[in-house]
């Protein structure tokens, strides 16, 4: 009996299935933002009457963004922060008065963050934009701008790092070139990211994050797009994926991470927007529980004292460091406990 030779099947079938669930995914991310618009603006109506909300919520933050908050941090984000918010600004485009589109991908958001006047920084407001964007070699992921956060003098946490990306940025902007390494701004910013040891000294450094590759343009994640639609119709009889890109021409400079501020800035802007925006009143609860745990373990502690010592008061409140009145059922965001600080 002759061998029945088994049927192969090709890159371009693979590729066109992963095209297939990356326009549902798109779909589903579209419709999500439509329906819950209107809810978010219910309950940002809503949270803005609790005080302290998104300090409380923070607090409670996954481990892709708390390991970066540092205890001066912390504190800023607790005495400052009064408003956060995300939109994709891509979507809305698309829903709007001429519905023509900003051309961004849905995947594409934007993050604020709104502070009172403080003694560290002039801002009130700190926006950061997310775009996804594919490069000119089939890479795809999010890229940002740095943030130019306008530190007073000698409050500047980042210790510079945020204002010498913004720098580089605009120098390679200027330049028309964003892979530009012969700009002075990229000699004394690859210095300083070696010198820094990769460790952030701040959660604020994040700010100044661009990519986890490099930069990409519209212009060139725009080409990049009609390149692969346009080779997604071609017959390549070789099985070769169209949008692979060729490792072995490909430059070592393509990589920017020499100068990058953050090591894991995709990963922290995705839990804001993923995690933290849709789950903060879940994170709040949590806060909630915990300062209830907390008020038993000290009632518990001054039943203890009392024993030893009748006339030894304890203020649990003032331990505690919330004021929430006694028997009220109503919501109360109180004082979040104070950042441990890390080993």
């Amino acid at each position: 009996m002759a061998d029945q030779e088994t049927p192969s099947a090709t890159y371009e079938e693979l590729a066109a299935i992963e095209d297939a669930f990356e326009e549902i995914d798109t779909e589903m991310i579209r419709k999500q933002y439509a329906l819950s618009t209107p809810v978010y603006t219910k309950r940002a109506a809503v949270i803005a009457k609790i005080p302290n909300f998104w300090p409380l919520v923070i607090e409670q933050a996954p481990q892709e963004i708390d390991q970066f908050i540092q205890p001066k941090d912390s504190q800023i984000l607790v005495e400052n922060l009064t408003s956060f918010e995300v939109t994709r600004p891509g979507i809305a485009a698309e829903s709007g008065p001429d519905s023509a589109g900003s051309g961004e991908n849905p995947r594409s958001f934007k993050l604020r963050f709104e502070f009172k006047a403080n003694d560290d920084f002039e801002d009130t407001v700190l926006e950061k934009s997310f775009w996804h964007r594919r490069a000119k070699d089939g890479w795809s992921g999010l890229v940002s701008e740095p943030v130019n956060i306008r530190w007073k003098t000698g409050k500047d946490l980042t210790e510079g790092l945020t204002g010498m990306a913004s720098r580089l940025f605009e120098a390679r902007r200027k330049t028309g070139d964003f892979e530009n390494r012969g700009l002075q701004e990229y000699t004394a910013l690859k210095k300083k990211v070696e010198h820094a040891n990769g460790m952030n000294t701040s959660f604020f450094t994040w700010f100044g994050w661009v990519s986890s590759r490099r930069y990409v343009s519209a212009e060139e994640s725009a080409e990049a797009e009609a390149k692969r639609a346009e080779a997604k119709g071609e017959d390549k009889s070789d099985g070769a994926d169209p949008e692979a890109p060729d490792l072995e021409n490909e430059e070592l400079a393509d990589d920017d991470q020499e100068v990058e501020v953050h090591e894991a800035g995709e990963d922290i802007a995705v839990s804001f927007a993923e995690d933290i925006w849709p789950g903060a009143i879940k994170y709040f609860t949590q806060a909630q529980e915990q300062e209830d745990m907390s008020d038993v373990d000290f009632e518990e502690m001054d039943d203890e004292e009392d024993s030893a010592d009748e006339d030894a008061p304890v203020d649990i409140r003032g331990l505690v460091g919330a004021s929430k009145p006694n028997g009220s059922r109503s919501v109360s965001g109180g004082a979040p406990p104070s950042k441990k600080r890390k080993t």
